[in-house]
């Protein structure tokens, strides 16, 4: 088996109603899936970027990347990845960001060719599960883009997650003045109930004081974790805040390298990573920080921020991911992974969509079928190509 084709679909959709975080407005979404064909018509997919990979990265992927696996066997992954990675150090993009993006979503792409061709689940060539089911989060109660999400718009978004089964549901903050942003999470506390678990995700939009200012207030409204208190480099930041509150401290998600989960992780700057399996390099890349990760005893909770492709991937992986630190009864946050599910608006996703990846009373069920389990209907991509 050899690979003989590597497209790129880069699709767009434009939402009826944007919506912010503290960092950027969006009216769109958008998603790169990455399609490898092998000779004897075995088709792997995979997704390059958290929903932010523009459609230069189709590009990127199909003149960088894809001459770098075209003729070699898929299950020779680690062959692959290295002429990748000797590319990327020949032109300095060992950091990671655009190039690490652009290469997860074909590294995704030839474990699912792998997981096909030996009829087995990607979750099995990973090492095989140590759970068949991930609880879920919602993650969404964004801002409007146009004003200040006022509480009762929130409210009812938070209730319709409840009455979805979502125990646990992540909330945006650091887009308005931090008192007006605790006035929501204290809201919000009040209308999901002490049971559920309540997150804030500040996308890095405070510096070191303020965070710790609004964590130790956070703190008394039992928030289960602060994610990206303080900009994603500011590592320094992150072991300070991390230091001055009790409450637990995650990022992680846009890095794409080793080497930034290494300093982010032996640095002690969160409790808990949050690897993207489509930002960090891939299936392979998140295993890696996965390991690293639990040699630190820090938790490691996927994010995922897009299509069924991603999701599914993720899925995988979480599946795998030994309990941290291992007890005989793991509880979900305490040691056991939790599971990004993205509700925010997203016609792509949504149209891809299929029952067995949606979940049920808070729950998702690691799949059978082999590879990644998802097909991708040719139609969709059509429906929503960019160019």
């Amino acid at each position: 088996m050899r690979v003989r084709e590597v497209r790129a679909h880069h699709l767009r959709a434009t939402i009826d109603e944007p919506f912010r975080w503290s960092m950027y407005t969006t009216p769109i979404r958008q998603a790169l899936l990455i399609e490898v064909e092998t000779d004897d018509g075995v088709v792997g997919w995979g997704e390059s970027g958290a929903g932010t990979m523009p459609a230069s990265g189709a590009r990127f992927v199909e003149e960088v990347l894809a001459p770098l696996a075209v003729g070699a066997d898929p299950f020779h992954l680690a062959g692959i990845r290295q002429r990748v990675q000797a590319t990327f150090d020949r032109a300095g993009w060992t950091a990671g960001g655009f190039a690490a993006q652009a290469f997860s979503g074909l590294e995704t792409a030839l474990w699912d060719v792998m997981g096909q061709a030996t009829g087995r689940p990607v979750s099995d060539l990973l090492g095989g599960r140590v759970r068949e089911h991930v609880a879920a989060y919602a993650t969404g109660l964004y801002y409007d883009a146009t004003r200040a999400r006022d509480s009762s718009a929130r409210a009812e978004e938070a209730t319709t997650y409840l009455e979805a089964g979502f125990q646990a549901m992540k909330m945006k903050i650091g887009g308005l003045a931090p008192a007006d942003d605790l006035a929501a999470v204290t809201r919000l506390r009040e209308v999901v109930g002490e049971d559920v678990a309540l997150m804030v995700d500040a996308n890095g939009a405070y510096d070191r004081a303020t965070a710790i200012a609004l964590g130790r207030d956070l703190e008394e409204l039992d928030v289960a974790w602060f994610e990206e208190p303080v900009q994603r480099h500011d590592l320094d930041g992150y072991r300070e805040v991390r230091r001055a509150l009790t409450l637990p401290i995650t990022g992680g998600e846009h890095l794409g390298s080793i080497e930034a989960f290494r300093d982010l992780l032996l640095g002690g700057a969160v409790d808990v990573v949050q690897p993207d399996v489509a930002n960090c390099g891939g299936l392979a890349a998140a295993r890696e920080i996965a390991s690293l990760a639990r040699a630190v005893h820090v938790r490691v909770y996927p994010h995922v921020w897009g299509t069924p492709v991603a999701i599914a991937a993720a899925l995988h992986l979480a599946s795998t991911l030994p309990s941290t630190p291992p007890t005989e009864h793991p509880t979900v946050l305490a040691q056991e992974p939790v599971f990004e599910f993205d509700s925010t608006p997203h016609p792509i996703r949504d149209a891809m969509m299929t029952p067995d990846l949606r979940p049920q009373d808070g729950w998702l069920t690691v799949g059978e079928r082999p590879g990644l389990g998802v097909t991708v209907d040719r139609e969709i991509l059509e429906r929503f190509a960019s160019g």
